[in-house]
């Protein structure tokens, strides 16, 4: 039924119960699996050119907190029984759209997400970017609530 599903995660423990539920899926279907963390590449874009040195320790920081996100939920998945999941590091001002850029670039055909993430005040809402997601993209999005 699902061929593709791609899961946005952000190292809560919403994403990692949604990182579960797509494993099971991922299982049954025999789907491929991509699991994705998306960075703003220039947070501090419009403040002046002092922060240059800021701006590369962030993105250091951020690739680092990313790929340590996408390597523990690859462990969960080969631990779950689903081996050769791809990983990417996404980009966007809006997580939301690195998402929706992801669902283009790798043609999945569900996404699996957390109601709610961990980036500041997101968190309190059904997650804004989850919210903004579920407007925006033509796939089903499965949302497993915390």
């Amino acid at each position: 039924m699902f061929q593709h599903i791609l899961i946005p995660v952000d190292g809560s423990e919403t994403s990692m119960k949604a990182l579960a539920k797509a494993a099971g899926l991922a299982k049954t279907f025999a789907s491929k699996v991509t699991v994705m963390y998306v960075i703003d590449p220039y947070p501090f874009t419009g403040v002046g050119a002092d922060f240059a040195y800021g701006q590369s320790q962030y993105l250091s920081a951020a690739t680092a907190e990313a790929n340590s996100a996408l390597d523990a939920a690859k462990a969960v998945l080969a631990q779950a029984g689903v081996d050769g999941a791809d990983a990417i590091v996404g980009e966007g001002h809006a997580i939301h759209d690195g998402i929706m850029r992801a669902v283009q670039s790798t043609g999945a055909d569900l996404i699996v997400m957390g109601s709610h993430g961990r980036r500041g005040l997101e968190k309190l809402m059904l997650g804004s970017v989850t919210q903004r997601v579920l407007g925006a993209v033509r796939v089903p999005v499965l949302v497993v609530r915390d």
